[in-house]
């Protein structure tokens, strides 16, 4: 907790129909959920009219009233059909909720499962500070990571890094014999979690599991690619806060000054932003110049006034393009039945990740 820089209880989202302004919506201290979350909504003019407003909140009546059942019985729908059997009108889509499907999941509204928002949605509703948002202040390798690792080899625990599971090796009754390592050495334990991405898992399956039901299902999951896009600038830029900010790009999801918003990278004179570029389908492939081009031209409209995309205004003084070509696991319709239990049926063996049945979403 003492390393996390909490934000002001708000959701800000840049405004393209007005390039380089904001729409905030504010959640009062004051109020308890669902109320802060209700006024949030009802004091926000720009992005929906009255009418909107109405619609939207008849719309999701059913979730409220319905509660988890109904939230589960949404899973075979994406948000854009669910909007549209519901009556709500596209601009409610257009104006919020491709920002929220972008950033909640790296995909677009027609492809995400309306469980994934009414899941967020029920959080905003239920908990006061579900929306609330913080920033490490600092680098996560050594403000996060290394600080686990202490408490683990505090605990008679061992870390080895760059030892990647190479073969799980079962014994005779199907159960795990071992874990073989990149790095040569073999783990044998009382129990095995794997804590890494489905694809990871799905590429290591021993051949004897393959059929197993359990496993089989997870073949639906498939992990959705995703850009982190670094740049820092030659000044500081004035139309941003100390947030997180929805973009409502085509290109871009969400994005932070992090010269601002968190403690290690503050700078009085210069910005460093931080974006995440979904969705990535189709630039994951695509060289570094490209991508960091193609995001010049979306923060050119975002900072009409500082950022030029021809760089005749803010400078690039360096950047840093992160590819991950398979991240949090695509939450398209009917792939919630397949997330497995973290028990497996092989005993001693178990799963951790946003994959798996827990009640927080895969980009939480």
């Amino acid at each position: 907790n003492d390393r996390l820089q909490w934000k002001e209880h708000s959701m800000i989202f840049a405004r393209p129909d007005k390039p380089g302004e904001f729409s905030r919506f504010d959640f009062p201290e004051v109020l308890p959920a669902p109320l802060n979350g209700m006024w949030a909504i009802l004091r926000n003019n720009e992005m929906l009219t009255w009418p909107e407003k109405v619609k939207f909140a008849i719309g999701l009546l059913p979730a409220m009233i319905g509660g988890q059942p109904y939230v589960e019985a949404q899973d075979g729908l994406t948000v854009k059909e669910w909007m549209q059997k519901q009556g709500i009108p596209d601009r409610v889509t257009d104006e919020v909720f491709i920002a929220m499907s972008k950033a909640l999941n790296f995909i677009n509204p027609d492809e995400l499962s309306m469980q994934c928002i009414l899941i967020a949605l029920n959080r905003l509703l239920q908990e006061k500070h579900g929306s609330k948002m913080a920033f490490l202040d600092g680098n996560p390798p050594e403000r996060l990571c290394m600080p686990i690792v202490d408490h683990i080899k505090s605990l008679g625990g061992d870390v080895q890094l760059n030892a990647r599971v190479q073969k799980i090796e079962l014994n005779k009754d199907g159960s795990v014999k071992s874990f073989c390592l990149t790095n040569g050495s073999v783990v044998r334990g009382d129990a095995y979690v794997f804590a890494g991405p489905v694809d990871i898992l799905k590429l290591l399956l021993p051949e004897d599991w393959k059929e197993i039901p359990y496993f089989k299902k997870l073949d639906k999951l498939v992990g959705v690619p995703v850009i982190n896009v670094h740049i820092w600038f030659d000044r500081k830029l004035k139309n941003t806060y100390d947030h997180l900010l929805f973009s409502r790009s085509s290109l871009l999801s969400v994005y932070a000054d992090m010269s601002l918003t968190c403690k290690e990278y503050y700078d009085p004179d210069k910005s460093m932003l931080e974006l995440v570029f979904a969705p990535a389908e189709e630039w994951v492939s695509r060289s570094d110049e490209d991508i960091i081009e193609a995001t010049m031209k979306e923060l050119a409209k975002l900072f009409p006034d500082e950022i030029s995309a021809d760089q005749s205004k803010a400078k690039i003084l360096k950047y840093r393009i992160v590819k991950t070509p398979r991240s949090v696991y695509k939450t398209v319709p009917d792939c919630e039945p397949c997330r497995p239990l973290q028990r497996s049926p092989v005993k001693g063996f178990y799963l951790a990740g946003d994959y798996t049945k827990q009640k927080y979403l895969a980009s939480m």
